[in-house]
């Protein structure tokens, strides 16, 4: 058993921030807030939209080699990962790799909002990136 709670936020990759961000706001989000996230290479906007938290990714660089920058050169504009609350992370990995599931890059890193995260690799999950996103205390 992992201490997963609840949806986090919907990861969306987009080429552009202002433009995408226009969209959500004609739908009527609200804007939680923008930052930058040097540690993974992108630029992210926070909006609320009927309860849903929505992240929205734009790469620092589009030209990187990983991350959303390659996700976007791939794919194409889209849902890039779904996130979890996490009550207590570091237990959270090690249920997790214990049932053979290991996390991407390693392990829990700094994320947005200043909560520590971790991303599952999409051929453990169904073909989905998740991450899981420490909760605050």
């Amino acid at each position: 058993m992992t201490d997963v709670e609840g949806l986090a936020h919907i990861g969306i990759a987009v080429r552009d921030l202002a433009a995408a961000e226009r969209a959500y706001l004609a739908l009527g989000a609200q804007t939680l807030g923008r930052e930058e996230v040097a540690s993974e290479g992108v630029r992210v906007s926070f909006l609320s939209l009927g309860g849903v938290r929505i992240e929205l990714l734009e790469p620092i660089d589009p030209d990187a080699e990983a991350g959303v920058a390659r996700f976007l050169r791939e794919r194409g504009g889209g849902v890039h990962h779904l996130a979890f609350d996490a009550r207590d992370l570091t237990a959270t990995l090690g249920t997790l790799g214990a049932a053979g599931i290991a996390p991407v890059g390693g392990g829990a890193r700094s994320g947005a909002e200043g909560r520590t995260v971790a991303f599952l690799h999409p051929r453990d999950t169904g073909g989905v990136l998740l991450e899981l996103c420490e909760v605050k205390r």
